[in-house]
């Protein structure tokens, strides 16, 4: 398969997304929410594994209030897979959706991976955004080892630590690799574990390994945000599971005490997911983080 190719099983998915050229590439997008609310754009996780229905069912529950920006990212979903998968060129995408939508300014959000690059856009393009959130993510690629050694002590499962280590290194052969690798670390995701959901999500996952393998063999060995942070003037807000395996508590402590205009909430009954796992409480925490943020703002003060 060709860098520009998409997944056969997702070429001819029936979806509602509008195929738009960004930088020369054509994304997946759809657009939720009332013409003339605040915008937000937020970006999946997992590149090559990931796509635009998780945010789409998370921060799709706001669209009541916000315009919500759901996308596939460069080379993962049903999104076109030309050029590099960069998290330059990735967050050049995110300011080419902003442009495309007409506004000046939006609200940042994205988990895990996708946590990644809302930091990493909130530090290329500051003037282009007024609030951040993040969930279960890390600021540099420190999270690697604890996952791993996660991992290993694992009691849900024994993981086939060949198949983590190619995957956690971005050394898939192909599609068909990257759904073993997958469907191998699973078992560690949820708070709740349920056997007979593993093949469901591995089946629902749509395969891109040209983008998974250039992330985590080429971007994230140099990943690390820590020294730009403290750069970072808007209001973030930063929620991670409890028992988060792969992007644990310490890592958004660590976001935390970097960027000066944060609060961190933890979910004491989630893993890597609590916008599903404690989903009532995750989304009214972000709902009251982002009316306080429209505030006066003598009025919303940010508590650490």
């Amino acid at each position: 398969m060709t860098e520009n190719a998409v997944s056969p099983e997702f070429a001819a998915a029936t979806t509602t997304a509008q195929r738009v050229v960004i930088n020369g590439n054509e994304l997946a997008v759809e657009v939720l929410g009332p013409e003339g609310a605040p915008v937000i754009i937020t970006h999946h996780g997992a590149p090559g594994l990931g796509s635009r229905a998780e945010p789409r069912a998370s921060f799709g529950r706001l669209a009541d209030e916000y315009r919500v920006v759901v996308f596939d990212a460069r080379g993962s979903g049903e999104s076109e897979g030309s050029g590099t998968f960069s998290h330059e060129q990735w967050a050049a995408d995110i300011d080419g959706l902003r442009e495309w939508m007409g506004v000046e300014t939006i609200i940042m959000a994205g988990g895990s991976y996708g946590g990644f690059m809302s930091m990493e856009y909130a530090i290329r393009y500051p003037e282009r955004v007024t609030a951040m959130v993040l969930r279960d993510t890390s600021p540099d690629n420190g999270n690697a080892h604890l996952a791993r050694e996660n991992a290993l002590a694992s009691d849900r499962v024994k993981v086939d630590m060949e198949k983590f280590d190619r995957i956690d290194v971005g050394q898939v052969r192909d599609n068909d690799d990257l759904r073993d690798c997958w469907r191998e670390i699973l078992p560690l995701y949820d708070f709740s574990y349920d056997p007979s959901s593993v093949e469901r999500k591995v089946q629902a996952t749509p395969y891109r390994y040209e983008a998974h393998n250039y992330a985590f063999s080429v971007n994230l060995p140099a990943y690390d945000l820590k020294p730009q942070l403290p750069s970072v003037a808007v209001p973030t807000l930063i929620t991670v599971g409890r028992h988060d395996w792969i992007t644990p508590v310490s890592c958004s402590q660590t976001i935390a005490d970097l960027i000066p205009n944060s609060e961190l909430v933890v979910f004491e009954k989630s893993g890597h997911s609590p916008q599903i796992e404690e989903v009532e409480l995750w989304t009214s925490t972000v709902r009251e983080f982002l009316t306080r943020t429209r505030l006066p703002r003598e009025e919303s003060p940010v508590e650490r």
